[in-house]
Formats: C-alpha cells, structure tokens, sequence
C-alpha cells in the first residue's frame, strides 16, 4: 500500500511540474476575447507577446524589455512565484525519486528514505502554494483590469481574458498540493510503524540484585 502511494504521488508530481514548466515557458497567459472578425488571435504571456493570423497561420512575437526593465507587478509577481514553484517541485522531485521504496538508495535505512518522501511532501506543499497563489493572481488583475474597463464604458479595440497558459498553472498548483497531502498525511497513515521515526530511549541502569542490597543495607548500619 505504501509503495503504491508513493508511485501515485510521484506520478502525480512529475505531471504537475510539466504543467508548471509549460506554463511558465508558454506565451498564453493573456487571450484576446472580442475580436468578432476573428482576423486575429492574440495571446499575452510572461516574457513576450504573439499575434496569429487566422488567414494564413502566420505567427509573430515580440518580445519583452530586459528582465530588469520596468513591467506591469501582474508579470513582476506572476514570474518570480512560478520560476520558484518550478525550483521547488524539481527538487522535491528529486527528493522523492530518492525516497521511493523501488529505488535501491538507503535500502537498508527505511526510516530515512520515509522522511525523505515527508520533506518532498512539505517542499511539494510549499511549491504549489507559490504557484497557485501567482496563477490566481494573474487571472484575478486580468479579470479586475477587465470589469474595470467595461465599468467605464472604455473600448480599447481589444479585451483579454485568462488563456489557457494560467489554466495550466493552476492545475500544475493543484496537483502538486494533492501529491503533497498523499506524501504526508496519507503516506504517514499507511507506513509501517516500525519504519516511523521513533526516540531512542536512554539505557537503563541494571536493577541491583538481591545480594547487593542486603550488603548496601548491612553497610548502613
């Protein structure tokens, strides 16, 4: 049962740090929802911007300032959390590819390689909190800059909703939140209680026999 867990969590993790890489990599975080002639398709992401041509295909992108250059807080926010959620979910990956009962590493230390499938869990747990808390943040300032304009009556000639490169990011979070929960909780539940960590309990000093005792209480008189 234990073995069988951790080859879920694990599966489970390793997809949802493609989906964070994909998302952090893909340039469609912001799409383009009112262009009625559909002549165009416009898509936003983290570090450049690309419009396709529904006629003929043709793909052009632009790319973004230098990373140091002055950009919107929704990009600074959104970058900063993802590339962390990706560092984080790549070392627990590691951390728990180490930990998995099927890898010969540590064989003989159990209770080793069960607290290293726990810390990928916390590191996992960690990761996803960043990466969620960035895709919402981005999807909510795209909504918000949105009703904000409609509020005013302002047409830009173009709005943006949220495309499906901040989907991924949310789904990436959330798997990688479920892959910690199974890491933790439900792994700690369904270890073996022999291979659970445990305190070392101090020696204890031999009882005195009852010769020695006789003489202690002789010499005392």
């Amino acid at each position: 049962m234990s073995a069988a867990l951790q080859m879920t969590a694990f599966g489970l993790a390793l997809l949802s740090t493609l989906f964070l890489l994909l998302a952090t990599c893909t340039d469609c975080w912001m799409v383009n929802a009112d262009d009625s002639l559909e002549v165009s398709h416009k898509c936003r992401g983290l570090w450049r911007e690309c419009v396709t041509n529904m006629q003929d295909g043709v793909r052009t992108c632009d790319q973004y300032d230098s990373i140091l250059a002055d950009h919107p807080v929704k990009i600074v926010v959104t970058r900063t959390l993802l590339i962390a959620a990706d560092l984080l979910a790549g070392l627990a990956l590691a951390t728990l590819l180490l930990g998995l009962d099927c890898v010969k590493f540590l064989t003989e230390e159990p209770r080793v390689k069960l607290k290293m499938c726990y810390g990928a869990g916390v590191i996992l747990s960690i990761g996803s909190i960043l990466g969620l808390v960035g895709s919402v943040w981005y999807a909510v300032d795209v909504y918000v800059e949105r009703a904000v304009l409609v509020a005013h009556n302002i047409f830009l000639g173009v709005h943006y909703d949220f495309g499906w490169s901040c989907w991924l990011g949310m789904a990436g979070s959330t798997g990688c939140f479920v892959a910690s929960v199974l890491l933790t909780c439900c792994l700690y539940a369904c270890a073996d209680p022999s291979s659970r960590w445990q305190p070392q309990r101090l020696p204890q000093p031999r009882g005195q026999t009852a010769t020695s005792k006789m003489y202690a209480m002789d010499s005392h008189v």
